[in-house]
């Protein structure tokens, strides 16, 4: 029930033409497209200063964690008395 049928379109148009008139209509789309085109170029803005952001929010991994390379275990002092 909640789609239009061309019909409800056709009312619409008609609305809108004894509303505003047929010479004021082109007026209003451009204005709407206008408007549209400035708020799609304020919404990639935005989300291209949110991008930096959530990269610099990852927290790095810390050394000797499963995520990183490990480090060379060092040989105890005892290993390295015997050794001589």
């Amino acid at each position: 029930m909640g789609a239009f049928r061309p019909w409800h379109w056709i009312v619409i148009i008609v609305l809108l033409i004894l509303l505003f008139g047929a010479n004021k209509l082109p007026e209003i789309a451009g204005s709407l497209g206008k408007s549209m085109k400035v708020l799609k170029k304020e919404v990639k803005e935005l989300k291209e200063e949110d991008a930096p952001a959530q990269k610099q929010a990852q927290i790095a991994p810390q050394e000797g964690t499963y995520y990183t390379q490990p480090s060379q275990p060092q040989a105890a002092p005892e290993q390295q008395g015997e050794a001589k």
